[in-house]
């Protein structure tokens, strides 16, 4: 699955876009430096019932923001992305290639 693909099955789960959990996150202090990945997915699994693999995408966004390494963009594999850029503003507003 791409990283995408985690974000846009968060919010189908959730019904939140993944740059209402990077403001949630923000508001929880859950953004700020030295917040370990393990309290970020304990959050989210506590919350909304987040497992790990979905919870280390968002743990991500909140930590590093929407850039991702650019090693599986443009690549055939199961793991591949259209963009080096994550589109956090939801599915319904992502633009179309």
């Amino acid at each position: 699955m791409s990283f995408q693909a985690y974000l846009d099955n968060i919010e189908s789960k959730t019904g939140l876009t993944p740059r209402q959990f990077v403001a949630i996150a923000h508001d929880k202090g859950l953004d700020a430096p030295g917040v370990k990945a393990g309290e970020i997915l304990a959050w989210l699994k506590d919350d909304y019932d987040l497992g790990r693999g979905h919870g280390m995408a968002l743990v991500h966004v909140i930590q590093k923001g929407p850039q991702i390494a650019a090693t599986h963009v443009g690549t055939d594999g199961v793991h591949r992305d259209e963009s080096d850029t994550l589109w956090l503003d939801g599915v319904a507003t992502k633009p179309t290639a």
